[in-house]
């Protein structure tokens, strides 16, 4: 195997809305470390430069989802897939991010040296895979949370006799050309419902088909509040009053889902019976049988689905899949779906650290036998820390702070000697749950891959930004948790 054995103090794995983050937060925090961004694909911006689909935007405002150090200052708070890109990209022209990512570099293993206090690290190169080596003290997942190759799609009876097309939106055809045909859209989630708005435009006309149906809110696209304050005041202060306006009310309506679900349902319903006319099938296509926040809700930007419902554009089935047939579906009623066109939006294939093997010493680590270590960390894995967001918030705001507790871990590091941290579970009475608490479906089907949080803190994910705040800004690093050791030579 060529080796390039080439060193760095941090190694940054993936160059989307995470990586370029934490890329921000060591120059800032860490001047004086080195880094460099390994990124597998041959572009930056993750999530927002692999998806093309038509209509493609973020379910978050970009209040809550820009970072914490650029404030956003276009109109529209819901913004475009293009739009969110060109944030990211930007932020790492502006801070000369962008020259320290190596693209087409696809790291596939990680192995651990304690003798040496670092992880030594192979990567394929180039559309050849030529392996490569490299070394760090400290490696940051920012890879995300599923496979980039695929998407989810279940196995459905008859599709080979489809004579249709059938695309999935995660890597959806440059050359399709949907105009004047009539499109099917399988599945009940954020992709799904930002396609049939969109499509509907030029389609002959789009379906919704679900399996079981969703919450759906609908949110002003842009933020009046945010641009009035924008108008009067500096553009940092506009937008930490706006992020944290944000930050509050849904952190209230989570807890309202929680304490009082009943009345956040009807809240929700009432919206989308104000949207749709007392006459719409309601508890049909918009009632799920779980409560709010059990699953993330679905936004609509400035009613835009109902809109479409209302004009006869499109239109929401809600049933099981039969078979396909040569000219659309057939579903379990009976009732057969014409289409040209077949959408399955049917969700992510989830994926645990970018799906690379880890060792520590030569011993293979497997994720899901660890506890996760306020949401960054595994436990007895050394050096280690992944950037993951919240599920009933905006994904940057947490990662935000994992990049600021990220960088006091190294500096705490740095100044008393110690080459290694690791969080280490010394509690007996500690319970494993289940990573997540959430019964969707993409997440069920890949929750066994992931560590487990345990009953109490700081194994436990509180999904609440105010008190990770409060622990990861403002907590002890040194909390009895987090061993460390290996001392440096001048230590």
């Amino acid at each position: 195997m060529q080796e390039e054995q080439q060193h760095v103090d941090v190694l940054i794995v993936g160059a989307g809305l995470s990586g370029i983050g934490a890329a921000y937060h060591l120059q800032v925090n860490c001047p004086g470390r080195s880094y460099a961004i390994l990124e597998g694909r041959e572009r930056s911006g993750g999530t927002w430069d692999l998806f093309r689909y038509p209509g493609i935007r973020s379910d978050s405002d970009m209040y809550t989802l820009g970072y914490s150090f650029r404030p956003w200052t276009q109109a529209r708070a819901i913004a475009d897939g293009p739009s969110i890109l060109k944030y990211v990209r930007e932020t790492a022209k502006d801070h000369g991010i962008d020259a320290k990512i190596r693209f087409n570099h696809h790291v596939v293993r990680a192995s651990w040296s304690t003798p040496e206090a670092r992880w030594w690290v192979d990567v394929e190169r180039g559309p050849e895979r030529e392996p490569v080596r490299m070394s760090c003290n400290f490696l940051f997942m920012c890879s995300g949370y599923y496979n980039y190759t695929a998407g989810y799609t279940p196995e459905f009876a008859g599709t080979a006799d489809y004579t249709g097309r059938i695309v999935h939106p995660q890597h959806w055809p440059e050359d399709l050309d949907y105009a004047g045909k009539r499109v099917v859209v399988i599945g009940s989630g954020a992709t799904a419902m930002t396609l049939v708005p969109e499509m509907a435009k030029t389609a002959a006309h789009v379906t919704l088909l679900q399996r079981s149906p969703t919450y759906v809110l609908s949110r002003p696209a842009e933020d009046p509040i945010a641009n009035r304050l924008r108008r009067h005041l500096p553009a940092k202060v506009a937008y930490g009053i706006t992020r944290w306006k944000n930050v509050l009310l849904s952190m209230l309506f989570f807890r309202l889902s929680r304490r009082k679900p009943e009345r956040a349902k009807q809240m929700i319903l009432g919206g989308v019976r104000q949207a749709l006319g007392p006459d719409y099938d309601i508890a049909t296509h918009f009632t799920p049988r779980y409560n709010p926040w059990d699953q993330r809700l679905c936004l609509v930007p400035d009613g835009d689905l109902f809109a479409a419902l209302n004009a006869g554009r499109a239109s929401m089935v809600t049933d099981h899949i039969d078979t396909f047939t040569p000219s659309g579906i057939r579903l379990k009623s009976g009732q057969e779906l014409d289409a040209d066109l077949i959408v399955t939006a049917t969700g992510l294939d989830l994926q645990v650290l970018g799906g690379i093997a880890l060792d520590v010493d030569g011993v293979p680590v497997d994720p899901a036998a660890t506890f996760n270590y306020k949401g960054m960390m595994y436990s007895d894995v050394p050096n280690l820390a992944s950037s993951f967001g919240y599920t009933n918030a905006s994904w940057t705001l947490k990662c935000d702070l994992t990049c600021e507790y990220v960088c006091r871990v190294l500096n705490h590091m740095d100044k008393h000697g110690w080459r290694q941290c690791m969080p280490r579970n010394t509690d007996p009475a500690l319970v494993a749950e289940p990573w997540l608490d959430f019964s969707s479906g993409y997440v069920q089907r890949s929750i066994g891959k992931f560590p487990k949080q345990g009953s109490r803190a700081p194994w436990r994910l509180y999904q609440n930004y105010a008190r990770d705040l409060m622990s990861l800004r403002f907590g002890t690093v040194n909390d009895g948790v987090m061993a460390f050791s290996n001392p440096s030579a001048r230590s």
